[in-house]
């Protein structure tokens, strides 16, 4: 009998695996259980956790973006001030 860890996934388990990775905050919850818990397919926790890495390099792009336009906005209005 094959582990059930290293099973397989079926088109009906991709669906219902995407399905609930795309509901606002359960589907990270359900990220970091499928990436991080002992009892989840092999499959499932090396996609969570690629899917995982995937959101902090976006989340990392989206503050450094946040910054440069922040300084930039900061740096027009300090200009702005100094004109009138």
């Amino acid at each position: 009998m094959e582990n059930q860890n290293n099973q397989i996934m079926s088109v009906k388990d991709w669906f219902i695996t995407v399905f609930v990775a795309a509901i606002p905050l359960v589907g990270l919850i359900m990220l970091f259980v499928w990436a991080f818990g002992s009892s989840t397919n092999a499959t499932r926790t090396n996609w969570a956790k690629a899917l995982l890495l995937w959101y902090a390099v976006i989340l990392v792009l989206y503050i450094l973006i946040a910054v440069i336009f922040g300084a930039a906005f900061l740096t027009g209005m300090s200009d702005m001030d100094m004109n009138y």
